[in-house]
């Protein structure tokens, strides 16, 4: 009865645990990340001291809440922090558990060279608690180094044959990294400790549990905020550690340039700068990576037709309606005129082509000019690495395929052929 009894209340504790953190990870671009980064820290120093003197009775045994709810909670926020940020903000909050637990295990050591008692003379500190806590809290800083290594990898990894089934890529990831940790840390606890081996495989049973609680947790959240970097990618420890800040650059680049005026697609300049970033990123890792190049149809005969103005609520529609089509990883940019690219990450050629054909069937049916007229336009699709490995390849490519749907009566899409 208390068993099950506990492990209700850790499911709780589970829960209570992650709303908290998801809360803060959630609006870290309000209140600023490092509020998240410093509630995750501060409960290391529970976590390790739970997960060496606190115990309780589960079904399956013996189990410390600080190692199976708290500890994989944590690394399953550290996927998710990855998931949402990069590997630059994640390898900042591993280095700063890191530096702070040795700087406790170092004065930890100093301390022992005091003649310290308590306040009233009697009660002295415990010294060997402190040296054991500061070696415990280290190794399991480096094992979370090299979990977060490793958790990372394997979902990105795992996506080659999960795609985008969230909850078995985060379960399989977390799961693995898991049992890694728990041979690592239970070894250092058995020799401070004496931890018994029912403590080893009632701990590993516990985090793989938890793992498939949080990965439950985390897929719905995802979910929900429509999370769309699920592709896949062929992640090497040098990406991890100094090349993986797209996202870093990305937002940079967002707070130094705009949108274009008239249709609130992506500037020319932004084009520049942010697209030659993405297909560098893609092909660096392996992924392939698609461009549109788009032309309204005869559009001069709508402006000679109907007015400028009545042309520019044209392109302002084309816009809208390209917008609405696409992926939410997917940019929009307005190339010039009557001329917009579009930019598709982790899209195969034949799944831009039919993007594409979605997008020119939505034109077709849904913008008219001056209320009567239908507009139409014409795609031109390419796809690296097969047709090109660099921004401005990709788009010549593109635009090769444009000029072949004109020459072919306009109004249809035209990918690179025998692809």
């Amino acid at each position: 009865m208390m068993a099950s009894f506990n492990f209700t209340v850790m499911s709780s504790e589970a829960a209570i645990y992650f709303l908290v953190l998801i809360i803060l990870l959630h609006f870290r671009q309000r209140i600023g990340i490092g509020v998240f980064m410093t509630v995750l820290g501060t409960m290391h120093f529970l976590e390790t001291y739970l997960a060496a003197k606190f115990y309780v009775e589960l079904p399956f045994g013996a189990v410390s809440p600080g190692s199976a709810m708290m500890f994989t909670g944590k690394l399953l926020m550290i996927l998710l922090l990855y998931i949402k940020e990069d590997a630059t903000t994640v390898r900042q909050l591993i280095y700063g558990l890191l530096v702070g637990n040795l700087a406790c295990l170092l004065f930890g050591v100093i301390l022992g060279l005091h003649a310290g008692s308590g306040p009233g003379g009697v009660v002295i500190a415990d010294e060997n608690f402190l040296r054991e806590m500061g070696v415990l809290m280290v190794w399991g800083t480096t094992l979370l180094y090299l979990d977060s290594l490793a958790i990372i990898i394997l979902y990105e990894r795992l996506g080659r044959f999960l795609g985008r089934r969230l909850v078995p890529r985060l379960f399989v990831a977390g799961a693995m990294t898991l049992a890694f940790d728990q041979i690592g840390f239970y070894g250092v606890l058995h020799y401070l400790t004496g931890a018994p081996a029912t403590v080893f495989w009632a701990g590993l049973f516990a985090k793989i549990s938890m793992a498939a609680v949080y990965a439950v947790m985390t897929a719905i959240y995802l979910a929900l905020t429509f999370e769309e970097r699920l592709t896949t990618s062929a992640l090497t420890l040098t990406d991890l550690f100094n090349d993986l800040t797209y996202r870093e650059k990305y937002h940079d680049l967002l707070s130094r340039s705009g949108t274009d005026a008239l249709t609130g697609a992506l500037d020319r300049g932004r084009l520049d700068r942010e697209g030659t970033e993405m297909v560098r990123t893609a092909m660096r890792r392996g992924r392939q990576f698609s461009v549109m190049v788009i032309d309204a149809d005869h559009f001069k005969e709508v402006n000679d037709r109907f007015g400028h103005l009545e042309g520019d609520e044209v392109l302002k529609k084309i816009a809208a309606t390209l917008q609405r089509c696409l992926r939410s990883g997917d940019r929009l940019f307005r190339f010039g005129g009557e001329e917009f690219i579009v930019l598709a990450n982790a899209a195969g050629h034949a799944e831009a082509v039919a993007m594409a054909e979605r997008i020119r069937q939505n034109v077709a049916d849904g913008v008219r000019a001056g209320s009567v007229a239908p507009v139409s336009i014409s795609i031109g699709v390419a796809t690296g690495p097969d047709q090109g490995q660099s921004l401005i390849e990709l788009i010549s490519a593109a635009d090769k395929c444009l000029y072949q749907a004109k020459a072919d009566g306009r109004n249809r899409v035209q990918g690179v052929l025998g692809v």
